[in-house]
């Protein structure tokens, strides 16, 4: 139990620092509310004389009618109109809320271990989970406040006992909402934690479908995902189910009021002769008035539930500490590198992913890391383009320690190219521009000339403006990795980081990428981790990286 509160507590503060930011947007649905409440005060006192007319206990006419039924239209457009400004406010918190996390996970980079599908269900689930919270929850909230006490204002002129009846009903209400809503919370994180899961799978086997059906696995994979949606519907329909138990306990409040002073009013009627029976009646009518913002708080408080579920994984992310550090006035042409005791130690990990690493690099040489799979090659790589911070030891750049350097900032000095590339929907040229959008038409046919990107660019129909499918499809392993490389010559960084950048090509395509990776990193510093025999060719040094040994070959 402790453990779940300390996980909900950080999620609900953080919310609630939200709401406040967005209060000047709920006062205008609070303050509809609020007209919607007098309009059905109006309404049930108008439907009270028309009702002891027809019983022959008033001298009520057809204003009252008009009255009655201008009173309901106008109810029905501050209705719409409310409905409309809590979508809106609920919308902007959203969008607000996602843009926020979508910058977090591009600052976390590769150090995020979350997966894409888990990324996915974040940035659209869990935030699609805030939107009861802030376009009906918060307004709810403070309406069942106000509301109720303002039909017991009315109420209590008319009949003091009729308004202490209300008010003790009512007060039940926060009290059952309170006693279903801590089952609900629970359900609820439940149910998002298996939504999660079963987003990560489905997005994890569609990338590996052909594998799948290579090792005919496909059947029984979709049985496994079956499984998971199976229990993803059990635990919503756990959720709906403590939902209606809160709405049964509600409507049951409801009807005993109303039962009880309706059955009070009567004998005040029938044996004691009461002189204004349109009071009676306002008050058995004001019952429907008084419990209906109680019924939207108590709708509200699931989806309230639900949201302090999906907050507590959001918190951790947007709450966590921004980036800081120094920023760069002007990106030097060159750079110089130098590695001092480096150690880098991953959480849980039983051995340091890099150890007591020390090397320097004089501007616009070359570096070949080589070694084992694990032996920290990538992980150097990661600390140069500041997504994972030395845990020991000293970087530095031009004699400027990294870590006073804002992540952010290291990025902008280098241009790195990966083992596989990765192409976005979109044209050849869109892919190149990446790196830097602003370079004008000379510099990215340059960069595509250097790359060797026209040597195939330039016997398709539109050339650069050929469009390429998600992930680099229409085009070769080869051809993406050219791009990527025209990429990093766009870019023009004085620091160029490769990693296993001819990994996966063959032979002949593979000369073809080192030639362009020979014109890259001339004049640049440039670090290029690898197991290639051919790309050992580019530089006289060699840093060969294998737990702790550590040896440089000149």
């Amino acid at each position: 139990m402790s453990t779940s509160r300390r996980q909900k507590t950080p999620g609900s503060a953080w919310l609630m620092r939200e709401a406040r930011s967005q209060a000047w947007r709920l006062a205008l649905p609070i303050g509809l509310g609020l007209a919607v409440s007098i309009c059905q005060v109006g309404i049930a006192f108008l439907v009270a004389r028309i009702l002891a007319t027809l019983l022959g206990f008033s001298t009520g006419g057809w204003a009252d009618l008009a009255g009655a039924g201008a009173l309901m239209w106008a109810s029905a457009g501050l209705s719409a109109a409310q409905e409309m400004a809590q979508q809106s406010a609920g919308e902007h918190a959203r969008a607000r809320i996602r843009a926020a996390l979508f910058a977090r996970l591009l600052a976390l980079g590769p150090a995020d271990p979350r997966g894409v599908g888990e990324k996915a269900a974040l940035l659209v689930d869990r935030v699609e989970a805030l939107d009861g919270f802030f376009a009906r929850w918060l307004p709810a909230m403070t309406l069942a406040v106000l509301s109720p006490a303002l039909v017991l204002l009315v109420v209590w002129r008319a009949d003091w006992v009729s308004a202490l009846v209300l008010l003790c009903l009512g007060l039940l209400v926060p009290v059952a909402m309170a006693l279903t809503g801590i089952g609900a919370a629970r359900e609820s994180r439940r149910q998002l934690d298996v939504l999660g899961r079963l987003a990560g799978r489905f997005v994890d086997r569609l990338r590996g479908l052909a594998t799948l059906v290579q090792f005919n696995r496909a059947e029984d994979e979709a049985r496994a995902l079956g499984a998971a949606a199976e229990e993803f519907r059990w635990r919503t329909m756990r959720v709906l189910r403590v939902a209606f138990l809160s709405s049964a306990v509600l409507e049951l409040l409801s009807a005993f009021t109303l039962g009880y002073l309706a059955w009070r009013h009567g004998a005040l009627l029938t044996g004691r002769g009461l002189t204004d029976p349109t009071l009676s009646l306002f008050c058995i009518l004001m019952v429907p008035a008084f419990f209906a913002p109680l019924r939207a708080f108590s709708a509200a408080y699931h989806e309230a539930m639900s949201a302090r579920g999906a907050a507590a994984d959001l918190a951790s992310l947007l709450e966590a500490e921004p980036e800081t550090g120094l920023a760069l006035e002007t990106v030097p042409r060159r750079v110089a590198l130098v590695f001092n005791e480096v150690e880098l130690h991953h959480p849980g990990a039983a051995r340091p992913a890099v150890a007591r690493l020390t090397f320097a690099m004089n501007p616009g040489e070359t570096l070949m890391l080589v070694g084992p799979s694990g032996a920290g090659k990538s992980s150097v790589l990661r600390m140069l383009m500041g997504f994972a911070r030395p845990t020991a030891g000293r970087i530095a750049i031009n004699g400027q320690d990294v870590t006073r350097l804002r992540p952010a900032e290291l990025r902008r000095l280098s241009s790195y190219v990966g083992q596989r590339a990765h192409l976005f929907g979109g044209t050849l040229r869109e892919n190149i521009l990446l790196a830097r959008p602003e370079a004008s038409e000379a510099e990215l046919l340059r960069a595509a000339e250097s790359a060797r990107v026209m040597a195939f660019a330039a016997e398709l129909p539109l050339g650069l403006d050929t469009p390429v499918g998600e992930g680099g499809h229409g085009i070769s392993g080869g051809q993406a990795q050219r791009v990527a490389l025209a990429r990093a010559f766009l870019r023009d960084a004085p620091l160029v980081l490769l990693d296993e950048p001819t990994a996966s090509l063959d032979p002949g395509t593979e000369a073809e990428v080192m030639e362009a990776i020979g014109r890259l990193c001339m004049g640049r510093t440039a670090i290029i981790a690898t197991h290639s025999a051919a790309l050992l060719g580019l530089s006289g040094r060699v840093l060969e990286l294998g737990g702790r040994k550590l040896v440089d070959v000149d």
